[in-house]
């Protein structure tokens, strides 16, 4: 099946958002086995919609739109394709009364115009917008399938997971199941960790291999093609014990939504383990990225942003004498910001970062060096040099995230 996706909104055009929607889409798509030929952005113009519109009835199997099912005159989508396939447009009771409904809880005058929110291509399948107020639909017409979806992600995605996907599958003609396997890797590039499963990825069938580059990580996706998700799995299970045995000390979790953040948090809530920190470059990173999981109070202690050199001395006591000798960006002022951290704020784990994030070099040392200290109740502190390319914000992100793997990383070996 060759899908295509078109993205409608001049906003899109704009540069005012990014186009989000349609990198989910292809994803979830690549999930049963469809492959995405062709992504388009068009504009809030009826003529130059139609214009794609028409080049993809064409070329491709199943054509799906997201954005323009909204209430104002330049929302176009169904309307635009309700005059190319030659179908009315009909008002859905389930999705109106959804509408009428939001209005009056809210105790808000409902504007005549968001009953076209409402409004559906005769006999079309209706997707329910749980999260929203425009339904999607799906119709077919000639040799084409297509798909309306609404362009807002909290409404797309939940409608997507929900219904368009078990929509899609029965569209498949052999209703096989595929099968994913998500794994989760940090302290090895992308080219790194190909290079070392390249035998594995170039003999590939089923399952397929897919590394992807995220942001300072990689994500491996394993997918089997079987008729029930049991084969699926069996079919999984090698390769991934496979890659496991080559490059297993760098991954750090499993899922697709899955962060380093979150790992971790999961892990000391299992083991009722806690953890502090003590930030100089990367100045409350690691603390915000933590305190963004829910439930992290129960193991997060607190942090200290001790970027100079009297917060380091005054606030978690490195001693004068080792800031003048050693630096403030060194292996011992790292070691005694993790322990004394640790100590201070009584917890399990206690983690440091203090370096260079540039752009100027500082104590006579380079942009991009990064000591992160860990220290663990009961075991020796740690501390890893780092060499990070890249600009101030990568490399304070990168640095963060080294943290995070590190203290993952002495949690196993307690």
């Amino acid at each position: 099946m060759r899908a295509e996706i078109i993205a409608v909104g001049t906003e899109l055009l704009l540069g005012q958002i990014a186009n989000t929607n349609a990198q989910f889409l292809s994803k979830k798509l690549a999930e049963i086995g469809v492959g995405v030929y062709f992504h388009s952005v068009v504009g809030d113009n009826t003529e130059r919609l139609l214009q794609v519109i028409r080049l993809a009835s064409g070329r491709s199997d199943l054509v799906i739109f997201t954005g323009g099912l909204g209430p104002t005159q330049d929302d176009l989508t169904k309307e635009t394709l309700a005059g190319h396939v030659g179908i009315e447009l009909e008002t859905n009771s389930e999705a109106m009364e959804r509408i009428e409904k939001f209005f009056s809880q809210r105790g808000i005058v409902m504007t005549e115009n968001n009953r076209k929110q409402a409004l559906v291509l005769s006999g079309s399948h209706v997707f329910s917008n749980d999260f929203g107020m425009a339904p999607g639909m799906a119709i077919r017409h000639d040799s084409s399938t297509f798909v309306l979806l609404p362009g807002p992600p909290s409404e797309l995605y939940p409608m997507v997971e929900n219904y368009v996907m078990p929509y899609l599958t029965d569209l498949l003609p052999d209703k096989q199941v595929f099968h994913s396997h998500v794994l989760r890797f940090y302290g090895i590039g992308e080219s790194a960790l190909e290079e070392k499963l390249l035998d594995l990825i170039q003999k590939q069938d089923n399952p397929t291999i897919a590394p992807y580059a995220k942001e300072f990580e990689v994500t491996l996706r394993i997918t089997a093609r079987a008729a029930t998700v049991e084969e699926g799995e069996a079919l999984i299970l090698p390769v991934e014990k496979e890659i496991l045995s080559r490059v297993g000390q760098y991954m750090y979790g499993m899922g697709e939504n899955s962060s380093l953040h979150d790992v971790l948090v999961s892990e000391l809530k299992k083991r009722n383990e806690t953890i502090a920190c003590a930030e100089s470059c990367t100045g409350g990173t690691i603390a915000s990225l933590i305190t963004s999981v829910p439930g992290s109070s129960q193991v997060f202690r607190g942090g200290v942003v001790c970027y100079t050199n009297e917060g380091k001395n005054q606030l978690l006591e490195v001693p004068d004498s080792i800031l003048q000798t050693d630096g403030a960006v060194s292996e011992k002022t790292a070691q005694l910001l993790a322990e004394h951290v640790r100590e201070k704020l009584g917890a399990t784990y206690g983690i440091s970062v203090t370096g260079v994030a540039g752009p100027d070099p500082s104590e006579g040392k380079p942009v991009g060096l990064v000591y992160v200290g860990i220290a663990a109740e009961g075991m020796p502190t740690v501390v890893k040099e780092l060499r990070l390319a890249g600009r101030r914000h990568a490399i304070v992100g990168r640095a963060a995230k080294y943290a995070l793997f590190y203290a993952l990383q002495m949690q196993k070996e307690r």
